[in-house]
């Protein structure tokens, strides 16, 4: 079996990668992997074993319709991580996510239809959603994104979903909550704190520190999109939570203990334009009909990952200096 992963060299791409290589997915143990990754700022070939005998890495753009006619036949799956994901970014220039986000994921779903690919897992976000104050949301809530980044992530998931009733494409999407784990660029905020307290530096607070975020481990969000691979149905939406709300003043307050940091660490910054103030996913459906569990506890998690950030400065280092 062969199967090709977009985004593959990305923070979430290559842990499911580097998961599906070494066993853990019944059923593809000897599957091969054929990673296209355009290689942008997030994207990182240290991330991957490039020397497995069962990965082929092909850097390239999705956008690339000609490139994807070529590499795709063979292939019967598609898991697609591929997107531009910072929201920071996307307010400060939001062409590039209009481009690979929608145009990105339209160029994917057209080549896999004439490679007769057999089904596709689209991998999205909650942030698709917008905000919500209390309860949490179904895959049936209407999408109203209110950043740059996370209106081309649902322009992405409209497209997914017009191949599916246009043209019978079997395409499952995913949308999940705040990923952490290893291998994480540090522009996102555990990261980034943890990079940053780790090198004696200070970490910025956006406004009052409340805004409420849902966590995932990568690896428990990773099985999430297997099972909606090799589980789900066509067509449908699976949200992939961790069950685990913190305000981001609590998840730093987590961070500095386990960093050995203080408060006079922390600095507070201006609010981010449009900033969503809670995000809370009901992931009812995967449990009920995939039966998906989150595995890593966020305590758990949390210790493991600002353990392997104290271990790997070798690799977070040079993307640190970069943003100063």
């Amino acid at each position: 079996m062969r199967i090709l992963v977009t985004g593959g060299a990305g923070f979430i791409g290559s842990h499911y990668v580097r998961t599906m290589l070494s066993g853990a997915y019944p059923g593809y143990e000897e599957a091969r992997i054929t990673v296209v990754d355009k290689l942008t700022y997030a994207g990182n070939t240290a991330n991957l074993p490039l020397e497995h005998p069962r990965l082929d890495f092909v850097r390239g753009d999705i956008i690339d319709s000609a490139l994807l006619r070529t590499v795709l036949p063979g292939h019967r799956q598609v898991v697609h991580f591929a997107a531009e994901s910072h929201v920071d970014r996307s307010v400060e220039g939001s062409a590039q996510f209009a481009l690979t986000n929608v145009v990105g994921t339209q160029s994917l779903l057209d080549a896999c239809l004439h490679a007769d690919v057999e089904r596709v897992v689209h991998v999205s976000t909650d942030e698709v959603y917008g905000s919500i104050s209390q309860g949490s949301w179904t895959e049936e809530w209407p999408l109203r994104p209110n950043s740059p980044y996370a209106a081309a992530k649902a322009g992405s998931d409209l497209m997914a979903r017009a191949y599916w009733r246009t043209h019978g494409l079997d395409v499952r999407t995913t949308r999940c909550s705040n990923n952490y784990g290893p291998y994480q660029h540090p522009e996102k905020l555990i990261p980034l704190f943890v990079t940053r307290l780790l090198s004696g530096r200070p970490v910025p607070l956006y406004g009052d520190g409340h805004n409420v975020r849902e966590w995932v481990h990568v690896d428990d969000h990773c099985h999430g999109v297997h099972l909606a691979l090799t589980r789900g149905r066509a067509g449908e939406v699976y949200n992939i939570g961790g069950g685990t709300e913190l305000t981001n003043r609590e998840m730093t307050k987590r961070l500095l203990d386990l960093c050995g940091a203080g408060w006079d660490s922390v600095r507070h910054t201006d609010d981010r334009k449009g900033h969503d103030r809670r995000y809370a996913l009901d992931d009812t459906k995967i449990r009920e009909r995939l039966g998906y569990r989150p595995r890593i506890t966020l305590d758990q998690g949390l210790e493991d990952v600002v353990q392997w950030y104290r271990d790997n400065n070798w690799w977070w280092k040079p993307l640190l200096d970069q943003r100063g």
